[in-house]
C-alpha cells in the first residue's frame, strides 16, 4: 500500500472518530443521558482506548514509516495520545468507573493543541514558531481536500473525549 492510500484509511478512520466523539457528546448533553449511558458503559472506555491506540499508531507510522518529520506542533499532540493509551488501559485493566477523569484532561488539552495547529495550516501566512526543518504550516496528507494530520489528531481527541463525557455521565 502506498502512504496516500494508508492516508485515505486513515482519513476514514478519523471521520469516524469524529462522528463517534459527536454522537457522544451529543448523547451526554441529551435529556436521560445517564440511563442511556450506563447501557453502554462496558464499551466506552475500550472503544476510547482503541481509537487513541490507532492515532498512536497512525502518527507512529507517518514519522516512522512514510518518513514524515514531526513538527513542534506534532509533538505536543503526540505528549497527550500517547499518555491516553496507558491511562486509559490502567483504568481499564483495574476497572476504574473514574477512569474518564484521568484521560478527559489530556483528550481536551490535546484537542486544543490540534484546532490550533489545523487553523495554522488553513491559514500559514500567520507565521509559526515551529522549527524551520519541520514546519508547523507543511501539510504531509491532504486526504479529501481537508483532511489533515492535526485534523486526524483532533478528531482522534474529540472520539476519546466524546465516549470519556459519555461514560462519566453514566454515574458512579
Amino acid at each position: 500500500m502506498s502512504v496516500g492510500q494508508v492516508s485515505d484509511f486513515f482519513a476514514v478512520l478519523a471521520l469516524g472518530s469524529l462522528l463517534i466523539g459527536c454522537c457522544g457528546v451529543g448523547a451526554a448533553l441529551a435529556p436521560g443521558a445517564a440511563a442511556r449511558a450506563r447501557q453502554l458503559r462496558p464499551v466506552l472506555l475500550p472503544l476510547a482506548l482503541v481509537i487513541a491506540s490507532v492515532a498512536t499508531a497512525g502518527s507512529l507510522y507517518y514519522s516512522e514509516v512514510a518518513g514524515y518529520p514531526p513538527c513542534e506542533m506534532c509533538w505536543y499532540q503526540r505528549i497527550c495520545m500517547y499518555a491516553l493509551v496507558p491511562v486509559l488501559a490502567v483504568a481499564l485493566a483495574r476497572r476504574d468507573r473514574g477512569g474518564a477523569w484521568y484521560g478527559l484532561p489530556l483528550a481536551l488539552a490535546g484537542l486544543g493543541l490540534s484546532v490550533y495547529h489545523y487553523q495554522l495550516q488553513l491559514f500559514p501566512d500567520q507565521g509559526s514558531t515551529c522549527d524551520v526543518a519541520a514546519p508547523c504550516t507543511y501539510q504531509w496528507v491532504d486526504s479529501f481536500g481537508f483532511v489533515s494530520i492535526p485534523f486526524m489528531a483532533g478528531t482522534g481527541f474529540i472520539g476519546v473525549a466524546g465516549l470519556l463525557l459519555l461514560s462519566l455521565r453514566s454515574g458512579r
